[in-house]
């Protein structure tokens, strides 16, 4: 059964870059799942920056949609996997556009059944895959519906692959600390 880590944080955390120094010391095949879309020069450069970063060797699955498919392709040849990240991954699932047209209650089914398809189809592989995502609900509560419906279904799809996690990152300043292990020490001190 494949191992889960789960590596969070806010915007400009040190997530992503903990994550891809987590994967080089740990594998030595790594493939990387980007689940990013290009609608604009921003994001462009977002990628770039993502793709500049990233060791020539390591082989890039582009998986927008069906990362579960991406993940079992990927395990086949690599024994690290990195997934970068689950909340552009809910977004794209949030802007389809039968999305619209579906209840709050829907989405969260929704999103509560991608996310175990994503679990399942990682501890299926021999290796490990990690899972990068952000930290959302830190901040205020977000002024329209679809930002609070996202910021809600993040935080309930974190909570879920946290669960399913050997280990739970969270990064602050460039520093990432294992709150696994942190909340396994504070529950047998209580």
């Amino acid at each position: 059964m494949g191992s889960i880590i789960l590596v969070t944080g806010g915007a400009r955390s040190g997530k992503s870059e903990f994550a891809e120094r987590y994967a080089a010391v740990h594998g030595k095949q790594i493939a990387y799942i980007a689940t990013a879309e290009i609608w604009d020069e921003e994001m462009k450069r977002r990628v770039n920056l993502h793709r500049a970063r990233r060791p020539k060797n390591w082989q890039t699955y582009e998986a927008p949609r069906n990362a579960d498919a991406a993940i079992r392709q990927a395990g086949k040849e690599h024994d690290v996997i990195l997934f970068d990240c689950l909340t552009l991954y809910l977004s794209n699932y949030l802007c389809r556009p039968e999305a619209a047209e579906m209840s709050a209650g829907d989405l969260t089914e929704g999103v509560r059944q991608l996310t175990e398809r994503l679990i399942d189809a990682a501890r299926e592989q021999a290796g490990t895959v990690i899972f990068v995502t952000n930290e959302v609900g830190a901040g205020i509560v977000p002024e329209n519906r679809l930002a609070r419906l996202y910021r809600d279904l993040a935080g309930r799809m974190n909570q879920q692959m946290a669960v399913a996690a050997e280990r739970v990152f969270a990064t602050i300043c460039g520093l990432a600390v294992d709150w696994k292990k942190l909340a396994g020490e504070t529950e047998r001190g209580i």
